[in-house]
């Protein structure tokens, strides 16, 4: 395109465009690449909000369980970023229309509201796991809680993986941006635990 009088643009067809036009047509464009998403960018978007509020779950715990400060500052770490990143797949949801499942955290509880989920998830604790772990405290409940969060972590990671091998999945820009994001935090925040799980005393042990 060739520039024009008074901020107008001539278009190859030899039309006029002024920059208002021009900003709409670039507008409408990104709204439609943006909207180019499928049912199981929905489902993972979804299902990762469950999957997230489990790992407040696990995280709030600390504190009140005796966990080491390490392990303190891990689950800090891992609320703020999680309660970040469900902040933004529940815009994601309600950008496109859909109804976002609601999170509310109530002392040593996490309350998911709406929208069903997959229950199979991989990675998710069982109830008798979620139940024994807020059954731990001190040293026993670090070691546990390391090694339930590393398995929930990897479960996540096997989601996003699962995404990008579903057909026409994963490629709308900000989907692929997000379930990109979580596969590296999540891998990285894995081999930090396993780190931390190895210079734990082992079990019984003082």
């Amino acid at each position: 395109a060739t520039s024009g009088p008074a901020g107008e643009s001539v278009d190859g067809a030899g039309g006029v465009r002024n920059a208002a036009e021009i900003e709409a047509l670039y507008r409408a464009r990104t709204d439609s690449l943006r909207m180019r998403f499928t049912d199981a960018d929905v489902r993972f978007v979804t299902n990762m909000i469950h999957h997230h509020a489990q790992a407040l779950e696990m995280a709030v715990l600390a504190p009140m369980r005796g966990a080491s400060p390490a392990v303190q500052t891990l689950a800090a770490r891992i609320i703020n970023a999680q309660q970040d990143e469900i902040a933004t797949f529940q815009r994601w949801l309600e950008d496109r229309g859909f109804t976002a499942p609601r999170v509310h955290i109530d002392g040593a509880s996490v309350h998911v509201e709406g929208a069903d989920h997959d229950a199979h998830m991989p990675g998710m604790l069982t109830n008798e796991q979620m139940t024994a772990l807020r059954n731990t405290y001190g040293a026993e409940f670090d070691r546990f809680f390391l090694t339930l969060m590393i398995q929930h972590h990897n479960g996540a990671v096997r989601m996003v993986r699962d995404l990008f091998a579903t057909d026409g999945a994963g490629q709308e820009e900000e989907v692929f941006r997000l379930a990109s994001d979580i596969q590296v935090d999540q891998i990285t925040e894995i081999r930090r635990m396993e780190l931390m799980l190895s210079t734990l005393p082992p079990a019984g042990g003082r």
